[in-house]
Parts: structure tokens; C-alpha cells; sequence
């Protein structure tokens, strides 16, 4: 077979092969764009999870009717011109392809009005047909209204999940999106059932608890740091609240959600020896940097991000939540009474001691390791290492390299 240029069709849709797996991805892009325009109320409406109809309505700047077309086009964007923005990314957005990969792979409507604008404008497209854009009466802001997704690709649509799974992704990216950002009200509707109803102008606790869940409150820990040029903020969840699933991560970069590896390791280990290691942690935590120092465009859908200094990021985020978390008497009561010694719970805050007080003022050794032994596996590497750093800082020369870790079963 010969080479030749690939019909304009054909190109977009591998592009939204890698941009658009699923409705939830249609909706992703749809409320970012949103959200670059300003946004102050997003309305998202579903049916049949998505296939059939997913529409993102939105008050933000719109777009005027000279630039509707464009919006549709590969490869055309308001928010990059040149290389280098792409080294200091600050929208959601930046492609130019979102749109166009969702033209090519459903019959798209879309009706923009910007406040200055007497009048709504609308263009619809199905595959590679675009209609020419016509008037018609709308609010300013911008509706992008998408039907029978994957209706010309159908081997993309039989691999759709069921409706009801498909409706829980729709549900959990607004989430996401709408924690990052609690000045923007948001709903959701699926299949005329409102499923999210979130009020602009929220605070950011507030709008964390409405959605993790009211009941978490008393469970949850206040984090605020800057470290290492980060600005971190966010709430910690106590160990007892942990996951088997990492549906109770909420982690943002410059209000981008991200799922990214090194900080989701960076969070477990901060938790290392509190939960079980194929537990997760219920943390929601927002982090600011300069956008020079990552990149976002390393991923299709942008979840994963590279950090210029990786390390000092991790380092960072560790140290923030364990910092919290140490500040919280977290290590379970033991009754040492067996041991002949009136034991007082452990604290491992400011002036913590390294083995459990006891009645008379003096420590006993065995006491210690008979508490140590009797302490759940998952739970030894926070008193090892609390122990540890005790050593280290009062007796180094005490440490050496072999002694066992604190978590093996057998120590």
C-alpha cells in the first residue's frame, strides 16, 4: 500500500482515540474549557451514561461567532501561541484538539454567546460535516451539547461500560473538577436525577467535606505548609478512614486534578506503618508551584504530570502529611498491665518520649518490647521509626545499618 495523507476525518478520529475513551472524557474536556472561560456555574446533564447525550453548560466568556468554526477546527486554541507558553502552562486546557476529536466521533451542537453579543450563535457538525453557523437565542456563555457518542466508530461504543458505570465516571470527574474549585457552583443530572448539586462561592473546606462527606469531619486533619516552593493546603484523613481503592485521593496541582505516581507515593508513605500498605488514605490535598517547574503535556488525558525536581516534590508532600499526622496521638492504647506497669498512652507530639512512661517514672525495657510485639504489624513501622528519629537525634551512635524493619511480623 502506497503512503498517503490521511483524510482529515480519519486524523481526528485517532486523535480522539487517545483523548476520548468514554463519555466521562467528553465531559472532562468540556467542563475545562468552562473553567478557562471564566465559568462562575457549570450544568452538566447526562442520559444513558453519556452515549446518548452529554451536555456542559456554562456563564463563562463564550466565544464570538467569527471564532465558532475555529473552535471546532485541530489544533486551534486561544490559550497557547508559541513554544514556549507550553513551559508555563496556566489553563486547563491548551491543545486545541479536545473539541474537534469530539466532532469526529459524535453529532456535536454548539451555541456561544459572549456578553458583549447581541445574539446567540450555533454550529453543528456530524463526522466530517460542519453546518454553517446560525443564530439562535441563548444566555451568554457557551453549551456544548454532545449526541450518540462513538455512533461512527462502533467498536469504540462496545466497549463502553454499563450506563451505570459509565454515569459514576461522569460523576466522579465533576467532582474532582468542582473541589478544585469552590467559587463555581456545579450540577449534575443523569437521566433527570440530580446528582450533584454544588452552590458557587463556596470555601474550600466546606466544599471538600460536601463532597467526601459531612460525617469524615471530625476525622479529617487541617494540613497548610509551604515548603520547597510548594504551597500545599488540604484536609488529612485519620488512618481508621483509609481505602482499599484510590477513590478517596483527591489530589490537585495549580488546580488541576492529577493522579499522579510520585505523589500518590509520596502520600502512602507518609502513612507507612498506620494503614496496611494495599490501603489508601482519604486525603484531599491542593498544591501550588511555579507552572515552569512541571509539565502537563506528557499525558493524553493530562492526569500525569513531570516534575522538573521529582524529588524535592515528593520530599515535600511526605513531609507535609506526615508532619500532620505525627502531630495527632495516632498509636492505639495498649493495656500494659500485664507487664506489672501502669502504662500511659503513648503521645508522638513535641517532646514525645521514646517508649511509653510509666508509673514511678522509670521505663522498663521489657515492657517496651512486650507493647512493641503486641502492636498490630501495620502499625510498628510508625513507632519504629518515631523511635528512630529519637535515637538518631539524641544517640546516633546507637543506630546501625541491619536492625531489622520494625514491620517484619517476626522482629
Amino acid at each position: 500500500m502506497p503512503i498517503r495523507r490521511l483524510p482529515t476525518l480519519l486524523v481526528n478520529q485517532i486523535a480522539a482515540g487517545e483523548v476520548i475513551e468514554r463519555p466521562a472524557n467528553v465531559v472532562k474536556e468540556a467542563v475545562e474549557n468552562a473553567l478557562d472561560a471564566g465559568a462562575t456555574q457549570i450544568d452538566v446533564t447526562i442520559e444513558s451514561g453519556g452515549r446518548d447525550l452529554v451536555r456542559v453548560s456554562d456563564d463563562g466568556a463564550g466565544i464570538p461567532r467569527d471564532e465558532l468554526l475555529l473552535a471546532i477546527a485541530p489544533h486551534a486554541t486561544s490559550k497557547i501561541a508559541e513554544a514556549e507558553d507550553l513551559e508555563a502552562i496556566g489553563t486547563l486546557g491548551f491543545r486545541g484538539e479536545a473539541l474537534a476529536s469530539i466532532a469526529s466521533v459524535s453529532r456535536l451542537t454548539l451555541t456561544s454567546r459572549p456578553a458583549d453579543q447581541v445574539e446567540a450563535w450555533t454550529v453543528e457538525t456530524e463526522g466530517d460535516r460542519v453546518d454553517e453557523p446560525r443564530p439562535s437565542g441563548a444566555a451568554p456563555g457557551t453549551t456544548v451539547t454532545v449526541r450518540n457518542l462513538f455512533f461512527n466508530t462502533p467498536a469504540r461504543r462496545k466497549f463502553l461500560k454499563t450506563d451505570q458505570t459509565e454515569s459514576t465516571r461522569c460523576a466522579d470527574l465533576v467532582r474532582r473538577l468542582a473541589m478544585a474549585h469552590p467559587a463555581v457552583g456545579f450540577t449534575l443530572v443523569s437521566n433527570g436525577r440530580t446528582v450533584i448539586d454544588l452552590p458557587r462561592d463556596q470555601g474550600m473546606t466546606d466544599r471538600v467535606l460536601d463532597i467526601v462527606g459531612r460525617e469524615l469531619e471530625p476525622r479529617m486533619l487541617m494540613l497548610m505548609r509551604e515548603d520547597r516552593g510548594l504551597a500545599m493546603w488540604g484536609l488529612v484523613g485519620q488512618p481508621e478512614i483509609a481505602r482499599n481503592a484510590t477513590k478517596g485521593l483527591w489530589l490537585f496541582l495549580n488546580g488541576r486534578p492529577i493522579m499522579d505516581r510520585s505523589v500518590i507515593h509520596a502520600v502512602k508513605e507518609a502513612y507507612r506503618g498506620l494503614i496496611e500498605p494495599s490501603r489508601y488514605p482519604t486525603v484531599a490535598l491542593f498544591i501550588e508551584m511555579d507552572p515552569s517547574l512541571f509539565d502537563v503535556n506528557v499525558h493524553p488525558t493530562k492526569a500525569e504530570v513531570r516534575f522538573r525536581q521529582q524529588s524535592t516534590v515528593h520530599a515535600a508532600v511526605h513531609d507535609a502529611v506526615r508532619d500532620v499526622l505525627r502531630g495527632e496521638d495516632l498509636t492505639p492504647a495498649i493495656d500494659l498491665d500485664r507487664a506489672g506497669a501502669d502504662a500511659r498512652r503513648a503521645s508522638f507530639g513535641d517532646g514525645y518520649s521514646a517508649a511509653p512512661e510509666f508509673g514511678g517514672g522509670r521505663t522498663s525495657t521489657a515492657a517496651f518490647v512486650d507493647y512493641f510485639k503486641r502492636l498490630d504489624p501495620t502499625e510498628r513501622g510508625f513507632v519504629y521509626g518515631e523511635v528512630k528519629q529519637a535515637i538518631a537525634a539524641e544517640s546516633p551512635e546507637l543506630l546501625v545499618d541491619d536492625l531489622p524493619a520494625a514491620r517484619d511480623p517476626e522482629v
